[in-house]
C-alpha cells in the first residue's frame, strides 16, 4: 500500500492534479460569471474533466514509473504481483477519483447551484473508472507511458467527436449525460437507457482490467 501510495501520487502527478484543479476553478469562474443559468447537466461535464487529467497520469505512466525506477524485476518477484501491486493501486486510483470528486461536487453545489452530491459522484465514476480501465490496458500493450497517452487522447476525442454526432443519446456513448433529458424521449426511457450505458461501461471496464492483468503474466515483454 506504501509503494503504491508513493506511485499513484509521484512524480508528475502534482502537475496534473495541479492543471485538473485549475481547469475546474476556471471554468467555475466563466460559469459563476455568466449570464446563462447553470444547469446541472452542464455541472455534470464541468466535473468529468477535472477527474479525467487526475487519473490519466497514474493509471497510464503506471508501468513505465515501475521501468524508470527500476523495479519491474523486484515486482515481478513477488507472488501474485498482478493482484498485490496493480490491481491494488488500480483500486486506489479509483477511490482517490471518487474522494475527489465528492469534493469538486460539494464546491460546485455550493457554488453554483444545488447539486445531488452523492448521485453525481457515482454518475460519474462510470465513465471515469472506464477510462481508468482503458488506460491501465493500453499501458500493458504499448509499454510506454508517453505511447499510451497518445492512445487515450485519441480514441478519448473519437468518442468525444462521436457523442453529439453519432451517438447522441445512445447507450454506447461513454460521454452519455445521465441528467440531460433529450426532446422527444420520456424520463422513464432514458433512465432505462442510462442504466444499460452504466452496465455496458461498467462491464468493458472489468473486460479491460482482466485483460491487463493477462497482459503481464508475460513478463518478459516488460523486463
Amino acid at each position: 500500500m506504501r509503494y503504491n501510495l508513493k506511485v499513484v501520487f509521484g512524480n508528475r502527478f502534482v502537475y496534473f492534479l495541479g492543471a485538473s484543479v485549475l481547469f475546474y476553478l476556471l471554468i467555475t469562474a466563466l460559469n459563476f460569471f455568466s449570464d446563462d443559468p447553470e444547469t446541472i447537466e452542464g455541472v455534470y461535464y464541468q466535473l468529468m474533466f477535472p477527474s479525467l487529467l487526475i487519473i490519466f497520469f497514474p493509471t497510464v505512466y503506471g508501468i513505465q514509473n515501475d521501468e524508470d525506477a527500476r523495479i519491474l524485476e523486484i515486482i515481478f518477484g513477488i507472488p501474485n504481483y498482478r493482484y498485490k501491486v496493480w490491481l491494488v493501486r488500480l483500486f486506489m486510483i479509483l477511490v482517490m477519483a471518487f474522494g475527489y470528486l465528492l469534493v469538486i461536487s460539494f464546491f460546485s453545489n455550493l457554488i453554483l447551484l444545488n447539486v445531488p452530491i452523492l448521485k453525481m459522484t457515482l454518475r460519474l465514476m462510470v465513465p471515469i473508472t472506464f477510462f481508468s480501465m482503458m488506460g491501465f490496458f493500453f499501458s500493458t500493450l504499448v509499454k510506454n507511458g508517453n505511447g499510451t497517452a497518445v492512445v487515450m487522447v485519441i480514441l478519448g476525442l473519437i468518442a468525444w467527436m462521436l457523442a453529439p454526432e453519432m451517438l447522441a443519446s445512445s447507450k454506447w456513448n461513454v460521454f452519455l449525460n445521465p441528467f440531460k433529458l433529450p426532446r422527444g424521449m420520456s424520463e422513464q426511457v432514458y433512465q432505462n437507457v442510462v442504466e444499460s450505458n452504466h452496465i455496458i461501461f461498467l462491464i468493458a471496464s472489468l473486460v479491460a482490467i482482466l485483460w491487463g492483468l493477462i497482459n503481464l503474466q508475460n513478463r518478459e515483454k516488460f523486463v
